[in-house]
């Protein structure tokens, strides 16, 4: 995360923060940062992947000003609550995705998680001899 001119926030991410800031300072980066050059480096945060990187990244876009100064402030709930799951595999997400649209289909159906259906009571057991 930069302090760009302006007062702006920049996120990305790079392999070399160092470097990366240099290279948007000297107007070979981003768009952005041509426009609204870079002051310093706000935050940085070391990921384990790029796919971790490019999560952070997008959440981070979506947080809301105020979020991004308490972020880059270095606010341990806010960065927790980021960090959180970035590891998660493609496998396990999917998993996750596929239960979690499973039980909003039941619920919109009007079923339990137990698959009956809201009001009405299991049919009686006959006994026959």
């Amino acid at each position: 995360m930069l302090r760009c001119a302006g007062n702006r926030i920049y996120t990305g991410y790079a392999v070399d923060v160092e470097a990366r800031f240099e290279q948007h300072k000297s107007g070979k980066g981003a768009k952005f940062t041509h426009a609204f050059p870079p002051e310093c480096i706000l935050q940085k945060f070391e990921l384990d992947s790029y796919e971790e990187a490019l999560r952070l990244e997008a959440r981070i876009k979506k947080l809301d000003r105020p979020d991004k100064e308490r972020l880059a402030a270095g606010d341990p709930e806010l960065t927790a609550e980021l960090l959180g799951g970035l590891g998660e595999t493609l496998d396990r997400k999917k998993k996750r995705l596929r239960k979690e649209a499973r039980k909003k289909k039941e619920t919109r159906e009007g079923k339990s998680t137990r698959g009956i259906k809201a009001g009405h009571s299991n049919p009686p057991i006959s006994s026959e001899s």
